[in-house]
């Protein structure tokens, strides 16, 4: 295990403790998860006594998987498909990210030595605009189960309409965090400044636009600037740090360029980018390091607010009604997941049912039982995976009718 922590930190910027808290052991959790679960499913019966029948279903594997994943957590969303795909009896050809390949490579390594069979699980190394594209041209691929941005996902769905593939398409988020006066603000900033931060920004269900109810605003505001100052970044390697690297140099001017934006457009930068020195060790100083981000005075109309950023930057409103937050929430063209914060019952369900989003979390962030659908709504993608949904997407279903 200490060997794919050591690689995935190396591999993607970020760092060992994070590889060591989360994508490694969910990475192994992944397999045990679906080996089990595939269990435990059941199928449909149904008697037709006038007519002599009796009907059921069966659920029959697809066939080839094809399996496309990302480079924030490579592992992790690389077993994720693998596994429901093997356990339901499909064979797979994926194709890790480019850009985070290693431990794909060594899963292989240890594939073979558990005894799975040649042909069963095959890694295509290469590029988007190759690799990529002739796996979801391929006629003899009928299921596509891909993680990334909207963008690709549009790209997906063109090459593969002429066949009529299955789509699993999980994309891209905007995610907001809906704070009301009576939450727990202790917590809440706790928490909050994780799901803003954590592997630097670069999860889609990271959260990047904060709404505070107006009459705990500036205390908000002041305490979360004040705890985002002291969520270090620095060398990966080093495990009093909470943030490592950007995935790359092109990516780190992306999210810089947005700050940039804010900047330009009024928006007030109250640390972070351009206001806190990073005190990098020598070998580091060249690296594509972000300190975490935050500001406010931006408009909901500014791209900052509308598009997805992916780094460790998030913006701080105020709001005055429940219904306004609401609208404001669901002011983006994503729908991946928000959270909300308050201590009255009837409010977090009230929310939970109004906000477009795949997934909701009230007073906690990425808190995830694997039975449970995952995947967004609008343009943060198409379908769910996990327990009964990766079940159904990875089989197709046969209706049969037996007459006595």
């Amino acid at each position: 295990m200490e060997e794919f922590i050591q690689a995935e930190s190396k591999d993607q910027g970020k760092t060992v403790t994070f590889a060591r808290a989360v994508d490694i052991p969910r990475s192994a959790q992944n397999f045990r998860f679906f080996a089990s679960s595939v269990l435990h499913h059941t199928t449909e019966c149904s008697q037709m006594d006038h007519m002599g029948c009796l009907n059921y279903t069966v659920r029959c594997p697809v066939g080839v998987a094809g399996l496309i994943s990302p480079w924030n957590l490579p592992l992790y969303l690389l077993t994720w498909k693998i596994a429901p795909a093997i356990a339901t009896g499909n064979t797979v050809v994926a194709k890790p990210s480019e850009m985070t390949s290693v431990t794909a490579w060594m899963m292989c390594k240890l594939m073979e030595e558990a005894g799975v069979p040649p042909g069963v699980v095959n890694i295509v190394f290469g590029t988007g605009s190759r690799a990529g594209d002739a796996l979801v041209a391929h006629p003899d691929v009928p299921l596509i189960s891909f993680t990334g941005s909207t963008a690709t996902a549009q790209r997906i769905t063109e090459r593969s309409a002429p066949y009529c593939k299955k789509l699993s398409l999980e994309l891209g988020g905007k995610n907001p965090a809906i704070i009301f006066a009576d939450a727990d603000l202790e917590q809440c900033i706790e928490t909050t400044v994780r799901s803003s931060f954590s592997n630097q920004g670069e999860i889609c269900l990271c959260t990047s636009r904060i709404y505070v109810e107006r009459s705990i605003y500036s205390e908000f505001l002041e305490k979360f600037v004040a705890a985002a100052r002291k969520w270090k970044t620095g060398d990966p390697s080093d495990p009093s740090n909470h943030n490592g690297a950007l995935i790359s140099k092109e990516h780190l001017e992306k999210v810089r360029s947005f700050v940039a934006l804010a900047k330009s457009e009024g928006a007030v930068i109250h640390c972070g980018e351009g206001v806190d020195h990073l005190d990098l060790p020598e070998p580091n100083k060249s690296g594509y390091f972000m300190p975490p981000t935050v500001i406010s005075g931006i408009s909901d109309c500014s791209r900052v607010m509308q598009e997805e950023i992916f780094g460790p930057v998030t913006c701080i409103c105020p709001f005055d009604t429940e219904d306004e937050a609401v609208v404001r929430g669901n002011g983006v063209r994503y729908g991946l997941s928000a959270t909300v914060w308050s201590r009255d019952v009837g409010r977090v369900h009230r929310l939970a049912q109004r906000l477009q989003a795949g997934l909701v979390w009230t007073n906690c962030w990425l808190v995830r039982d694997l039975n449970l659908p995952f995947g967004g709504m609008k343009h943060s993608g198409v379908g769910r995976e996990g327990g009964k949904d990766s079940y159904h997407f990875f089989t197709e279903v046969k209706s049969i009718t037996i007459k006595h």
